[in-house]
């Protein structure tokens, strides 16, 4: 047997990266009932360990990897014509998707009432993390590079990224030794948080298991409503609204999408981690999707930071309906306006990481709404924070694509084509999306 065959052969009984982490899934949902059912402390023990080591890991290079990523993206939108149009499609994108979601989550948190019958036992734990939308703003700018890093403030890094590559990108040439070290960072950092994410699988059996074992599903039955309503709103956005713009605005196929990016989402329900997340999203993005690769280098690293549909639209929106009819406040058309303000403006407070505390915090806070109220959620935030996270790393993958595809910077073969197994190095295989800008073929003159 030759080499190649041999390749193929091992290719042939390897079990694809979608399939383990479903199987991962529910082993650790297995796992999870059994530890608590039986009341093993010591199997509950060791999900919490697995799955808390699993997070650190996860998290270890988060802030290099945001920032070299950034700084990797901003110097990347020289190598494409229209560079500025780009930037403009994709923020406007972002801003009408989360309007959309903002809008399903009001619609959504109207029409069930999902406080209402709720009885406060006075059991809530006020939030250590409070503040208007104003210091939300004031909190872009560090006061100290090094705090930034240190605290792992996502947003002050992405703030700092954003002035070093603008600022690279402006003097040209002279900054090339530093971007060409940057990139070989951002290399060294993609590679060994890959090497996380494969390990993916037993970091799904341990998350999810200490999640049944610590909070079982019984927590949902006193807030039901309001818990159907976050997956119903995300499961909206995700299966309807993404598909019909992708449809009828990029004229490709919904089913081609979501079969093509599944892995990346069912990684995002399970990690909660938009961030980290960010890796797979954006080699799913080039390599099963066909999107430019120097234009997904900057959509990713972006969308990772600043699009959070879930959790900074669809959440605070059904949960500050929530908490107003918990303590009886009675909201009216400005608030729902300012609700859509903030969760459109303040979406990047959540910072791709996990939770959506801070955003809901700085709408409660902007509405005046008691701050008890994030406490009454705490208990059930991990259940809430899986689905919230799948919608938002959706919308990062589905936005690149949408942009792409009108500007010409998307290979339909490579969307149209098989999914390209990715547990496999990405370097060993470079798909055939296009590199440059598409341009109209000349026509002869007359």
């Amino acid at each position: 047997m030759s080499r190649n065959d041999a390749a193929v052969e091992r290719r042939r009984w390897k079990i694809p990266f979608a399939a383990q982490l479903l199987i991962g899934l529910a082993l650790g949902l297995a796992l999870g009932y059994v530890a608590r059912h039986w009341s093993l402390a010591w199997l509950g023990t060791a999900l919490d360990t697995g799955g808390t080591l699993f997070v650190q890991l996860l998290f270890l290079v988060v802030p290099f990897l945001v920032f070299t990523a950034i700084v990797a993206a901003i110097a990347n939108l020289r190598n494409l014509a229209g560079a500025g149009r780009l930037v403009a499609k994709t923020l406007g994108w972002f801003l009408a998707t989360s309007l959309i979601a903002v809008a399903i989550g009001l619609a959504i948190g109207l029409a069930t009432e999902p406080g209402a019958g709720i009885v406060l036992d006075g059991g809530a734990e006020r939030p250590e993390t409070t503040g208007a939308w104003t210091d939300f703003l004031t909190g872009i700018v560090p006061t100290n590079v090094v705090d930034a890093f240190v605290n792992v403030n996502v947003l002050q890094i992405v703030f700092i990224a954003i002035v070093v590559g603008a600022a690279a990108a402006k003097i040209g040439d002279k900054a090339e030794p530093f971007l060409e070290f940057n990139r070989s960072a951002l290399e060294l950092v993609q590679k060994a948080l890959w090497w996380v994410i494969r390990l993916a699988p037993i970091g799904t059996a341990a998350l999810i298991g200490k999640s049944v074992y610590s909070y079982g599903w019984d927590l949902l039955g006193r807030f039901a409503v309001f818990s159907i309503d976050i997956y119903v709103g995300a499961l909206l956005v995700m299966l309807v609204v993404y598909p019909v713009l992708l449809r009828l605005v990029a004229k490709v196929s919904p089913v081609q999408f979501l079969k093509k990016t599944w892995p990346a989402i069912q990684f995002a329900f399970v990690s909660r981690s938009s961030v980290g997340t960010m890796p797979l999203a954006q080699r799913t993005v080039v390599e099963r999707l066909g999107v430019n690769r120097d234009y997904a280098a900057f959509a990713s690293p972006f969308g990772a930071t600043t699009k959070m549909d879930g959790c900074a639209a669809i959440y605070p929106a059904i949960a500050a309906i929530f908490v107003a009819q918990v303590y009886g406040v009675t909201l009216g058309v400005q608030d729902y306006l300012l609700i859509a303000f903030v969760s459109v403006i303040g979406s990047a407070a959540t910072a791709g990481l996990t939770g959506a505390t801070v955003m809901l915090t700085l709408t409660l806070s902007t509405l005046g709404l008691p701050l008890e109220g994030v406490g009454l959620l705490l208990a059930i935030d991990p259940i809430m924070d899986m689905i919230r996270t799948a919608a938002n790393v959706a919308g990062q993958m589905t936005v690149p694509v949408l942009v792409a595809k009108s500007e010409g910077l998307l290979d339909q073969e490579v969307y149209d084509a098989a999914p390209q197994p990715l547990d496999e190095p990405s370097e060993e295989r470079r798909p055939a999306a296009r590199t440059e800008r598409l341009e109209p073929e000349p026509q002869p003159v007359a």
